[in-house]
């Protein structure tokens, strides 16, 4: 193969492709919590309600809701679920794709021990801590919670439009074919929307999250199988919809022990066309 034909490759296989498959940067470096801030919010009894409003906030984690632990040779990211808080990258993030796996545990706290196991990943994570149940900031959730992987939540004001069937009077679930609504705390629809299907592997084993963010659209799958894609993230300031494409990632912790390991990251040149069909 002659050499300009070989660039020729090269630049269509770049084209064609929204990322490199060995561009990987790792947030879990595998040993501790590195690039990584702690926040807890308000002391919680154990129904699960405030005893105060005073949060523990950054970095004061005493009952160790937050920690790196070892499970047959191989280091975890344990998060019990004892108190309401998230674990926060130091750095923002915009045009990316993260991939991360979860598992949970058997633990449960609160007004949690008798629900469904939850978490979640929270991306576009910008403002004050605590802005949510004083424990979250301003985001975009990618619902962790038994059965739900993959539902949307807006938090503390954030909003997307997606298209959706109407399930009940307060129930929207994602279809592509849908009417497009949008989803935020102040919108008739609530800042609620259920995925499409179910992917999620029994409690105990390994499930696969992959986020997909570009531009103001994101893309939910979970184990390799899409559960919904937004359109138009904003968030709510002052009565203002404005836009919201770049922040912090934050993993919650929502009332129930969860393990998280090879949380990665890498630049991300377009939504890729098959999750746009």
């Amino acid at each position: 193969m002659s050499l300009l034909l070989s660039v020729i490759v090269m630049f269509f296989l770049n084209f064609i492709n929204p990322f490199h498959k060995d561009d990987w940067k790792y947030l879990f470096n595998g040993k501790d919590l590195a690039g990584w801030d702690t926040y807890l919010g308000p002391p919680l009894d154990d129904q699960g309600k405030k005893l105060n409003d005073i949060p523990l906030g950054s970095n004061n984690d005493p009952n160790h809701v937050f920690t790196v632990v070892n499970n047959n040779g191989e280091k975890l990211i344990r998060i019990s679920g004892e108190n309401w808080g998230g674990l926060s990258t130091k750095d923002e993030y915009e045009n990316f794709h993260l991939q991360l796996m979860f598992k949970w545990g058997a633990l449960k706290w609160g007004q949690k021990k008798n629900k469904k196991r939850d978490s979640g990943l929270l991306y576009f994570s910008v403002g004050p801590d605590g802005a949510d149940y004083g424990a979250w900031m301003r985001s975009q959730e990618f619902q962790i919670e038994e059965g739900n992987c993959g539902d949307y939540w807006g938090v503390a004001g954030g909003m997307e439009d997606i298209p959706v069937v109407k399930k009940s009077d307060s129930e929207y679930v994602y279809n592509p074919a849908g009417q497009i609504h949008t989803f935020s705390a102040t919108s008739d629809v609530g800042r609620h929307c259920i995925k499409n299907g179910d992917a999620e592997k029994p409690s105990g084993e390994w499930n696969v999250l992959d986020l997909y963010c570009h531009g103001d659209t994101s893309v939910h799958v979970i184990n390799g199988k899409v559960m919904m894609v937004l359109y138009h993230s904003q968030q709510s300031e002052s009565g203002q919809a404005l836009p919201l494409r770049k922040g912090k990632l934050q993993i919650q912790s929502e009332g129930a022990e969860v393990f998280y390991k090879q949380i990665k990251i890498r630049s991300l040149a377009a939504i890729p066309s098959e999750f746009l069909k």
